[in-house]
């Protein structure tokens, strides 16, 4: 794989018009939902060979996916206002948390002491919201009547959170207070045009943005500014991970082409960087 040169990692349509959430876990296992059809989970291995892992109960549909240091995947339900969790080297499906208040859940991201940050747009009326589930999984609302909230992020050192509105092509930045709630809300960077999707950061706290109907990831430093774009084969980039044998190996979800694109970056991905 060349530096910021995009190829095919999966054939297309192995996975749904729905493939989101790439996640990388600590044995740099690949996983992303809706492989071959909606409500899956698929993993897949370093040759981009896919199966499926688990199928979520009957109404669930995962979008995004994270893990934490200890392991454990987390899996947005959007269609059944959940998230749920699967514990490491296990299948089964928990009910991490729930609240049917919400529109979705999207995304979402992990900040320190076991807090989730979630982000739930409601396209219907082009608003959102951002909660957070706290480490007993519980879920508070943080933030109300806010654009398509959808890529959700936590800087390396935890202080941060980040948060796009993909209609309004706006990109916040908060302060984490130590209690997990956020404060001092500040534009990171806006742009003209098309959409913005799912968000990582890299070891060095760049922000990498999926460009969604642009077919690019357009890397953003903590200053808000642009750093690099890089375009891909499909227009549709719902999602990004990092993962490789270095952590610097960047696995894109392509909407359109139902299959996931890769592309070297330069530096290591920051959930990558703490498990290795």
């Amino acid at each position: 794989v060349h530096a910021f040169q995009s190829e095919d990692f999966t054939p297309e349509f192995s996975f749904t018009k729905g493939i989101e959430g790439p996640a990388v876990n600590s044995d740099g296992t690949l996983f992303a939902v809706n492989f071959k059809e909606e409500g899956t989970i698929g993993m897949v291995d370093a040759e981009g060979k896919g199966e499926v892992f688990l199928s979520l109960p009957e109404g669930s549909i995962g979008n995004g996916i994270r893990f934490n240091e200890a392991g454990t995947m987390f899996i947005a339900d959007y269609a059944g206002h959940k998230v749920y969790k699967v514990l490491k080297n296990s299948r089964e499906v928990h009910v991490w948390a729930e609240n049917p208040e919400m529109s979705q859940p999207n995304d979402l991201a992990i900040g320190s002491n076991g807090i989730l940050y979630l982000s739930d747009p409601d396209w219907a009326n082009n608003s959102g919201r951002i909660w957070m589930v706290s480490a007993k999984g519980t879920i508070h609302l943080l933030e109300d009547a806010m654009g398509t909230t959808n890529g959700i992020e936590v800087s390396p050192d935890g202080k941060v959170l980040y948060v796009n509105e993909s209609a309004q092509r706006q990109v916040w930045k908060y302060d984490i207070k130590s209690d997990g709630t956020i404060t001092n809300k500040s534009p990171l960077i806006s742009f003209e045009d098309f959409g913005l999707d799912g968000m990582r950061c890299d070891s060095q706290g760049n922000l990498y943005i999926t460009r969604y109907d642009k077919g690019s990831v357009v890397i953003v430093s903590p200053k808000g500014e642009i750093i690099k774009e890089v375009f891909l084969q499909g227009k549709k980039p719902s999602n990004i991970a990092f993962g490789g044998v270095d952590g610097k190996t960047c696995f894109v979800t392509l909407a359109d082409r139902g299959c996931i694109e890769i592309f070297t970056a330069p530096f290591s991905g920051s959930y990558y960087n703490k498990v290795h």
